[in-house]
């Protein structure tokens, strides 16, 4: 495990290039975005099993891909799909790629924030005061889905040159409180905060690590998609901006909705290449940096909320009326885009 030096330094140096750069079905999970109103959970985190990890979190950054529907069910309601954002290992994504520059047109803002990462990061540690009457794992060391909201109060407090020692140490750590209150008819957690006294570990969760062990938490990342992987990727990307349904003979060996089986017996259709790709190239653009990556995934990752994500709510796209109206095909929508880039 890092010292709280080291820590500090990684973080201030992914600031400062930032800045340049203008459920596991284990049981484990603890679902604090169960809790009542008005409920906290004290939560004690530990370090990475991993020694190489610097922090004791790693960072899991996905795409929600929206369809309308599921093609050939009639009355099949509209589904998102996660797909892996490969710059959480630190390469270009495809689909980024296309929508990065989509920022600098304001008609085609809120269809770059559909189609934007969403991060989240996964730690573990013991739940020492829990609110939340149903649940009932016999897990004693729990994997957090932490969201951005969270993890920015976490995140400042280690830069705070008051603190002396990690708060994962088992005899001088510190606890953590996740309060839910709500704004804007969301879940809330800025009142989130660490406690001011250190405490040590009982031992009883000393003896819960020496029995049950510490996670390694980049198993819990999602597969890195493979060259086919990326095409499908890119091509699921296009017909989710085409409005188009999913398509379960296409794409079910790859990536599918939460809680949908992988299809038995039948092959991969053969992926096509993305059809703008033959008459314009794409905007290069560096990979921006990669934070310590994170996920949880060996099974599915459980399908983030507003209050789990620390999300700000965001009206549903509208499509503006400009030449990427909704009557034009993903490709149209792309290759208008791309000659916006190349003329500027």
């Amino acid at each position: 495990m890092a010292s709280l030096a080291e820590i500090r330094a990684r973080l201030a140096a992914a600031d400062n290039k930032q800045g340049n750069q203008s459920s596991g079905g284990d049981g484990a999970i603890y679902p604090h975005w169960n809790m009542n109103e008005g409920d906290s959970a004290v939560l004690r985190f530990l370090p990475d099993a991993d020694n190489n990890n610097t922090f004791f979190w790693i960072e899991r950054a996905m795409i929600k891909l929206p369809f309308n529907g599921i093609k050939g069910q009639m009355d099949s309601k509209s589904i998102q799909v996660q797909v892996p954002c490969v710059e959480m290992w630190g390469d270009t994504c495809p689909i980024l790629t296309e929508v990065r520059p989509w920022f600098k047109d304001k008609s085609l803002e809120d269809m770059g924030r559909k189609y934007w990462k969403k991060r989240s990061y996964v730690m573990q540690g013991f739940v020492r005061e829990n609110p939340i009457t149903d649940d009932k794992s016999d897990k004693a060391i729990r994997r957090f889905i932490i969201g951005p909201q969270i993890f920015q109060i976490i995140k400042s407090a280690l830069m705070d040159p008051e603190l002396e020692e990690l708060p994962t140490d088992y005899a001088r750590g510190l606890d953590f409180r996740v309060s839910k209150t709500s704004k804007g008819g969301y879940a809330d957690y800025s009142t989130s905060k660490w406690a001011r006294k250190e405490t040590a570990l009982t031992e009883a969760e000393a003896t819960a690590i020496d029995t049950q062990g510490l996670y390694n938490l980049g198993d819990f990342l999602p597969k890195k998609p493979g060259e086919e992987e990326l095409k499908v990727m890119k091509e699921m990307f296009e017909a989710s901006v085409d409005g188009q349904a999913y398509d379960v003979d296409r794409w079910g060996s790859y990536f599918r909705p939460a809680g949908m089986q992988k299809p038995e017996g039948t092959a991969p259709a053969p992926v096509m290449a993305a059809a703008a790709s033959a008459t314009a190239t794409p905007v290069q653009v560096s990979a921006p940096v990669a934070p310590t990556p994170v996920a949880e995934t060996m099974a599915p990752a459980p399908v983030a909320t507003p209050e789990e994500m620390g999300a700000t709510p965001t009206a549903p796209v509208q499509t503006p009326a400009s030449p990427a109206g909704s009557g034009q095909k993903a490709e149209d929508i792309l290759a208008m885009i791309r000659s916006r880039q190349s003329s500027s």
